[in-house]
């Protein structure tokens, strides 16, 4: 590490609540006995994404401290008190058996993020989406002892959470770190340019680009309808359910209203209303 660097202060909280705001992270829905090690999971992401979304540090810095987390939690730091999120991450992975994969594959998304800025098609941005996402939902299945059969349908719905995400914040993404999560290709064909979100509300083009996006992540979403009745444990099932009736709302409700003249998200309760239907529907049918 730079000896530059003040390792108390290596987080740098964004203020924002991006990545993972549409998960019920650790609800009641879980296991008692899990949710610590849920939360810790929480911390350590929402720290490694908060550098990498930070506009006060450069790219090189934020891969800097990245890698420090990174030693964290591969035990090659045992010690620095900056890393103290991935020091607890490493000692609950130890106690719970999980492989620390999940955890490296945010830290490498987060690393792209510091230095990738845009994405030329669909799938390139799914490839992110598998490294900055689907490792969510895969360390869940395998905190709960589940099979890892269950990945490719875990993997479309946080996929499908991820790109709801981008479009929710595609304005401030732009303005704020230069960031595109849009493809680039689907903007080029019908003659669109980075530049159209800077603008005070979309036009027909990028009203139909986005609802392109949503056609795509409707898929994604789709293939995991049949997850909550697959998955062994219960309450994982409802915890399943809950966001994938999240991922729904909110992907119809972006079709009604535009992200760049107004922040579109559930309220508060429509997401609660949004968690315990699919829950319940969970429940009932698993």
């Amino acid at each position: 590490m730079n000896g530059n660097l003040n390792l108390p202060d290596i987080e740098i909280p964004s203020g924002k609540d991006k990545a993972y705001e549409n998960f019920p992270v650790g609800s009641l829905f879980v296991p008692s006995h899990l949710r610590p090690h849920i939360h810790t999971f929480y911390n350590f992401a929402r720290a490694v994404d908060d550098i990498a979304d930070s506009n006060s540090i450069n790219a090189p810095e934020k891969i800097e401290r990245l890698s420090g987390f990174e030693n964290a939690i591969l035990g090659k730091d045992n010690t620095s008190p900056g890393f103290s999120k991935a020091h607890s991450m490493r000692l609950s992975l130890q106690e719970t058996g999980v492989t620390n994969q999940h955890c490296i594959e945010l830290i490498k998304a987060f690393k792209q993020d510091a230095t990738k800025l845009r994405y030329e098609n669909w799938d390139e941005l799914i490839d992110y989406c598998q490294i900055s996402a689907a490792p969510v939902g895969r360390y869940l299945l395998d905190l709960h002892g589940e099979s890892n059969k269950k990945y490719q349908a875990s993997d479309a719905l946080c996929n499908a959470l991820q790109v709801l995400n981008h479009l929710q914040d595609c304005k401030d993404d732009y303005l704020t770190l230069n960031r595109v999560y849009l493809p680039l290709d689907w903007m080029k064909k019908i003659g669109l340019e980075v530049e159209c979100l800077d603008a005070p509300k979309s036009g027909p083009e990028l009203n139909s680009l986005i609802h392109r996006v949503l056609d795509s992540t409707a898929e994604l979403i789709h293939l995991a309808e049949n997850l909550p009745i697959e998955l062994t444990s219960k309450r994982l099932a409802m915890e399943a359910g809950a966001i994938l009736n999240v991922a729904s709302r909110l992907e119809k409700k972006l079709r009604r209203k535009d992200p760049l003249a107004e922040s579109v998200k559930l309220s508060r309760s429509q997401y609660v209303l949004g968690c315990l239907f699919g829950a319940s529907k969970a429940l009932i049918t698993g």
